[in-house]
């Protein structure tokens, strides 16, 4: 990115980026499907042939021809049809597509040892060539693919009077051309910082540093707890409370109590036993 200096960019976790993930594993699984829309040989099925029993049908791709029948899982392969194989659509797919297989496998080789797999941080650059070759063998499948299927139908055939066919190979191999573009684009737009850094998994320091220091805990507010412990009177009493600090606690009047009356009326003689 101009204007920034890398040392500016800071990466939150030391796990392989998504972006690398999502190219490392598309392309292997296109470069498989690649390799059996080439091997196939059923780029196109050919049906009712004439002078021919309703239930046989030619799978031809452009490596081989085989024949069939709807009845049989055994298939005649290994024909010859000079007029179909001297087209030139056959001989720019049988180059482009044995190309991607091996652009593929370069690619691969290339993007392995930028991948964060045992170092600290990823080498941007070389993944991003890896994936810069990756998405060019997917654009060699695509090519011959859609070529063939937009003129299928005008190849030289056994009789032009057959009913002609898209095979599983293209499809196939649309799916495997269509894996590689986009795991080698995705992988190639690592080399870019684009987005905020968010597709290489890279925040800006200041950024961090703000993010940080905003979602910081505030220190606990202290509370005063009022203090229970009374204190004691200086005499080495081991009674807690007196009598008179009771009295001094109570907040309402106490009763008084009556004297005591003494009976004056008595007239009697004492006995010994009052004495």
């Amino acid at each position: 990115m101009p204007g920034r200096s890398a040392d500016e960019w800071i990466r939150l976790s030391l796990r392989t980026p998504g972006i690398l993930i999502f190219g490392m594993v598309l392309a292997p699984c296109g470069w498989i499907l690649d390799l059996t829309a080439t091997v196939a040989p059923n780029w196109r099925t050919i049906h009712n042939i004439p002078n021919t029993p309703s239930d046989q049908f030619i799978q031809q791709g452009i490596w081989d021809i085989c024949r069939a029948t709807s009845t049989s899982s055994r298939d005649e392969c290994n024909l010859e049809d000079t007029t179909y194989f001297s087209n030139q659509i056959i001989r720019v797919a049988q180059g482009l597509m044995v190309a991607s297989l091996i652009v593929t496998l370069l690619g691969l080789a290339v993007a392995i040892p930028g991948v964060r797999c045992w170092k600290d941080r990823p080498n941007w650059t070389v993944a991003g060539l890896g994936g810069l070759l990756i998405f060019l063998s997917g654009v060699m499948t695509i090519i011959p693919i859609a070529w063939y299927t937009h003129i299928h139908r005008e190849i030289s055939s056994v009789s032009p009077l057959a009913d002609v066919e898209v095979g599983y190979s293209i499809v196939l191999g649309y799916i495997g051309g269509i894996f590689e573009v986009l795991g080698g684009f995705v992988m190639f737009i690592g080399i870019c910082r684009c987005c905020g850094g968010k597709n290489r998994g890279e925040r800006r320091v200041e950024e961090v540093m703000g993010t940080r220091f905003s979602h910081q805990k505030p220190p606990p507010r202290r509370v005063e707890v009022p203090n229970l412990n009374r204190s004691r009177s200086s005499a080495s009493s081991s009674v807690p409370y007196s009598k008179d600090s009771m009295d001094e606690d109570v907040s309402f009047p106490r009763a008084k109590s009556p004297a005591r009356s003494v009976n004056t009326s008595y007239s009697g003689r004492p006995y010994d036993a009052d004495l």
